[in-house]
């Protein structure tokens, strides 16, 4: 597949710079370019590979970058966007004709879509609906009485608990599983005694959530994922947590029980969120940090517990001024 400069630029819609009739046959990395692709300048911090790298052309938003190694590209404000686009015009993804192997099993009172596609292996129990053009990949177990919306993609070796409710455009990867027990359990004379998890899991359209994740039902009522959040492999989100419309949750990130995140929040990778607190709206909260109150929006968190990253830099400051004074005492002993 090729595409001139100027093709891809009707894409990317920037300003280009050079031989418009050139050829592009790819797209690779800035750090491991190779002839007659296109990279992309999204960092800084790689900006040293530029007059190393081997690429035909490429992605800036700075024309200046460009004339530094007289060399053809496109200039817009959002490179790492571009390079996006760019992606899916060189690699479209491949639409499968829909089937239903004779390997799935399908029970009884089933409603399937138009040009839905089942997999080998693949159980589906009475009761569940799943819309048009979805498909399910092989080894997954959707359970009874589970709805799965249009257009989704449900890949495999998944497991949807019962009742279930996934929306339109929702991709689930590998090895996650929707709907298992909340951990709820009293502690009662010494006896363990397990609270019964009655309520279902609510996953809101354009949901992607990544491999190995677990998701837990509701004690009563609804865990909720919303709209357009995209989770990463390996996170924990527990019963009666609701998570708001556009979050990004990356990996090994847990969420204990009824904890409500508000819309726009970050977490970075291993940071931890304890029960029964509110995140406010555009947090942002830093890797490795341990969330154990309820934080107000429109921040940046870090550190154990949780601080505003200005409180937390501060306290950083004062420790390794404590260090040097020790330091300093020792010598002078």
């Amino acid at each position: 597949m090729k595409y001139t400069l100027e093709h891809i630029n009707k894409y990317v819609k920037g300003q280009l710079i050079g031989n418009k009739d050139l050829l592009i046959e790819g797209v690779s990395e800035i750090n491991n370019s190779q002839p007659r692709t296109i990279t992309f300048l999204g960092n800084i911090l790689y900006k040293k590979f530029l007059k190393s790298s081997n690429a035909s052309a490429f992605l800036v938003n700075n024309k200046s970058f460009l004339d530094e190694i007289s060399l053809p590209g496109i200039v817009v404000s959002n490179p790492q966007l571009a390079m996006a686009i760019t992606l899916r015009l060189f690699y479209p993804t491949k639409k499968v004709q829909p089937f239903i192997s004779a390997q799935s099993i399908i029970e009884e009172n089933v409603t399937l879509g138009r040009d839905v596609t089942i997999h080998s292996g693949a159980v589906i129990k009475k009761g569940v609906n799943i819309g048009n053009y979805s498909e399910v990949g092989s080894n997954s177990v959707i359970q009874e009485n589970t709805e799965i919306g249009e257009n989704c993609k449900i890949f495999s070796n998944v497991t949807l608990y019962n009742n279930i409710k996934i929306m339109d455009n929702v991709k689930i990867h590998s090895g996650t599983v929707i709907g298992a027990d909340g951990f709820g359990f009293i502690n009662e004379k010494q006896s363990i005694i397990k609270i019964p998890q009655t309520g279902d899991v609510v996953i809101e359209s354009n949901v992607e959530i990544g491999s190995n994740c677990s998701i837990d039902r509701a004690t009563i009522g609804s865990t909720l994922i919303g709209e357009s959040t995209k989770i990463d492999n390996l996170v924990h989100i527990a019963h009666n947590v609701k998570i708001g419309k556009n979050c990004f949750i990356t990996a090994q990130v847990g969420i204990a029980g009824s904890t409500v995140v508000d819309d726009h929040c970050s977490f970075g990778g291993q940071s931890g969120v304890t029960s029964h607190i509110k995140i406010g709206k555009n947090s942002l909260i830093a890797a490795q940090s341990g969330v154990t109150k309820s934080l107000e929006g429109n921040n940046t968190y870090a550190g154990y517990p949780a601080r505003k990253i200005k409180e937390f830099h501060n306290r950083e400051a004062l420790i390794g001024q404590i260090k040097k004074i020790q330091q300093k005492l020792k010598k002078n002993r």
